[in-house]
């Protein structure tokens, strides 16, 4: 009985998932990426027109439908494996195809502007945000071997 409480504590029999608080394909992915400006969260699927369930790709910025609809975003990922991250229209969650993981836009740095944007153009309002953690610090080189060290 513990153990299936614990499993129901943890969101491990739900579907939850945690979002990773960083990935090593941010900045492959969103190199000489403008993400200033981006599509409305309205936007249909490039591909086949479809309305709901959409994706951007955050190395193009093209629209596709998601791989529960059509699957023309993995499609895209499939051909450009470099295109690494999307933006989904439907929760504002951000997914990295090559990490198989849901990443947490609001406190990554270099997504958090973005998340904001995609925010502001679906809800018509500025998000609530956590405060960002404080950055890691920098490891400390290791001191040089002293003369009777060596």
């Amino acid at each position: 009985m513990a153990a299936s409480w614990s499993s129901a504590e943890d969101g491990s029999g739900s579907g939850w998932v945690e979002a990773r608080k960083w990935c090593r394909h941010l900045s492959s992915a969103l190199s000489g990426v403008d993400l200033s400006e981006i599509p409305k969260p309205d936007t249909v699927c490039n591909f086949c027109q479809h309305p709901t369930e959409n994706w951007l790709c955050l190395s193009c910025k093209e629209v596709l439908c998601g791989r529960f609809v059509n699957g023309h975003m993995l499609l895209h990922h499939s051909h450009h494996p470099s295109h690494s991250l999307a933006l989904s229209f439907s929760d504002l969650s951000v997914w990295c195809f090559s990490c198989d993981s849901y990443l947490d836009a609001p406190l990554i740095p270099p997504l958090r502007p973005l998340y904001q944007l995609a925010y502001l153009l679906k809800f018509g309002e500025d998000p609530p945000l956590p405060p960002l953690p404080p950055p890691s610090p920098s490891p400390s080189p290791s001191p040089s071997p002293s003369p009777s060290q060596v």
